[in-house]
């Protein structure tokens, strides 16, 4: 489950944003609790609770004292503007930068992505 490109306390935020963004996780459902995460990936707790502590600072979840911790309303929401300019920024933005070195006109290039659409409409890609 975990490797070494990041921190695993940031692998779980990581994990449990994906989970909020493919609605596998819905607002105001409670997730797991740090040390159910923690016994099911057999790691330390304090690992889990500091993934956990990012997700509430970041406003994903919630504490529900003595209850455990939720998704926040509209997490969904803030997550997808959050990628969706990340996207933009290190992968659109990038693509323009590397078409414009290698001379290739940004209209082709919009064709290209339109095309891709057409054909992954039609069950293709």
């Amino acid at each position: 489950m975990f490797d070494d490109r990041s921190p695993i306390y940031q692998q779980i935020a990581d994990k449990i944003k994906d989970e909020i963004l493919s609605g596998a996780l819905r607002e105001d459902e409670q997730v797991m609790s740090t040390n159910q995460y923690a016994a099911f990936y057999r790691i330390n707790p304090a690992t889990a609770a500091k993934g956990f502590q990012q997700l509430v600072d970041e406003g994903v979840l919630y504490k529900k004292r003595g209850i455990g911790m939720f998704v926040s309303p509209q997490a969904r929401e803030r997550l997808v503007g959050q990628r969706r300019e990340r996207f933009f920024a290190e992968v659109v933005d990038a693509m323009i930068t590397e078409a414009r070195m290698i001379g290739i006109p940004l209209d082709e290039v919009v064709a290209r992505i339109a095309a891709a659409e057409v054909t992954s409409g039609e069950g293709g890609r």
